[in-house]
């Protein structure tokens, strides 16, 4: 089963300094029947302007990762960390028993990013941060696992059964996406335009597939986020 979502009809919030599009409710974005699919609790995709950004602030018991799509993102936190990440690159932090940490834009131009929340195995977790300035040729015409659990391999681990992908397609190409037999996944068309089974999606729109494969025609070169998971019960 597959489900289109058009960001037409998502949540919008524009403070200014912060334009935000919400997938699943999210601040003053409610909607009873829209707070998450599976252990995926939130994409923010978010612009914020230059010289501006998110004070510091807590969580907890979250895993909390953000894929850069443009500009610039400056990362600190009560941990020691701080570090700037351009595009392409992907930040991680685990909130555990709970962390403070801001994220600014301090470059010249509007920077762009997902902010993705996935609701951990348990509470507890002692707080952990990193982040990867990954090639982008890894994501090239192929997906490139970036998140798995931590039983998986790949390079950024998380405390919840859910692995991430990124893909570029090319113009005219086709790829496929398996959603195995009690899984489920959820697709983000970051930017391009692409035929998805029998939908057409346009830039920052949305797909759930629960237990259905995928096959990915991109219409333009598109810029194609995938979450996966375990089928909720």
């Amino acid at each position: 089963m597959t489900r289109k979502i058009e960001h037409k009809n998502m949540g919008k919030s524009n403070l200014g300094w912060l334009r935000s599009i919400f997938h699943f409710s999210f601040a003053d974005y409610y909607n009873p029947d829209n707070m998450n699919f599976g252990v995926l609790r939130v994409i923010n995709d978010d612009l914020v302007n230059a010289k501006t950004g998110f004070e510091m602030h807590p969580h907890r018991d979250m895993e909390i990762i953000s894929y850069v799509v443009e500009g610039n993102l400056t990362h600190g936190d009560n941990m020691e960390n701080k570090r700037s990440l351009s595009p392409g690159a992907v930040q991680y932090m685990s909130a555990g028993t709970g962390v403070m940490h801001s994220e600014h834009n301090l470059g010249e131009s509007t920077s762009r990013f997902l902010q993705i929340w996935i609701v951990p195995d348990k509470k507890g977790y002692a707080p952990q941060y990193g982040d990867y300035q990954f090639d982008w040729h890894l994501r090239v015409d192929k997906w490139f696992k970036f998140v798995s659990s931590k039983e998986g391999d790949a390079p950024i681990q998380i405390n919840q059964d859910a692995n991430i992908y990124a893909i570029e397609v090319s113009a005219e190409n086709i790829v496929d996406f398996q959603v195995g037999n009690k899984r489920q996944a959820y697709l983000v068309l970051i930017e391009g335009d692409a035929l998805v089974n029998s939908h057409h999606l346009l830039t920052r729109d949305a797909l759930e597939s629960i237990e259905e494969n995928l096959t990915i025609k991109a219409v333009q070169k598109s810029h194609i986020l995938d979450i996966e998971m375990e089928k909720s019960k």
